[in-house]
């Protein structure tokens, strides 16, 4: 099992000095490898047939309205479920937030024990350019908080953190993770996107309510 995890905002406080009211993260999960590795072929040839570079990296928040739509309906073809934890800042009153890297290791994991129904062997590959030591701290924060004692197979096996300018289903949970995020932005076209994955969209939890 191949799951990929991209967030949308900042994990600041600081929202009157100009950081995002929501912290998003989303998880995409392939249950078949040929699946994901197919996903992640037609990403390749999608990029081709709109005439992009191939080392040209699809983000929610560079593109037109567009090509957000043509990636959205293009992968939704595809066999995947996809889980999302919304977290509405002002709401948060807890000292451990105000560390950006306890708030996103926090937040990995809300997404994941919302998963865990699905999660078996999982292999997590996560975006991030962080240090080695936080991305060993990540790595064993989720295991402890996601597998229970003595589970076989557990529901993650390994977490790995890749830059995703290298990595097409990474930047497919990006896409994805910014669908959700547009719906809490206020902006005009807030509800463009979601509803172009919703039959893939397996739970998303505004938190805390």
């Amino acid at each position: 099992m191949l799951v990929f995890v991209d967030e949308s905002g900042d994990p600041g406080l600081k929202i009157d000095k100009g950081s995002s009211p929501y912290f998003v993260v989303t998880m995409i999960v392939f249950g078949d490898l040929s699946e994901a590795q197919s996903t992640d072929d037609h990403i390749k040839a999608l990029r081709h047939s709109l005439g992009m570079r191939a080392e040209h990296e699809f983000h929610f928040n560079k593109l037109s309205k567009h090509l957000r739509e043509t990636f959205l309906k293009e992968v939704s073809q595809f066999d995947f479920v996809y889980f999302s934890i919304v977290i509405n800042k002002r709401k948060l009153t807890g000292k451990g937030f105000q560390f950006p890297s306890s708030f996103y290791k926090y937040a990995c994991k809300l997404v994941c024990s919302n998963a865990k129904e699905v999660l078996s062997d999982a292999t997590l590959v996560i975006d991030g350019r962080g240090s080695r030591e936080f991305k060993n701290q990540l790595a064993v924060y989720l295991r402890k908080h996601t597998n229970e004692p003595n589970e076989y197979p557990p529901c993650i096996k390994k977490v790995k953190i890749k830059d995703s300018k290298n990595n097409n289903l990474i930047q497919m949970a990006d896409m994805i993770c910014g669908a959700v995020a547009r719906e809490f932005s206020g902006k005009l076209d807030a509800t463009a996107y979601r509803h172009l994955v919703k039959q893939r969209e397996k739970y998303v939890q505004l938190w805390p309510k």
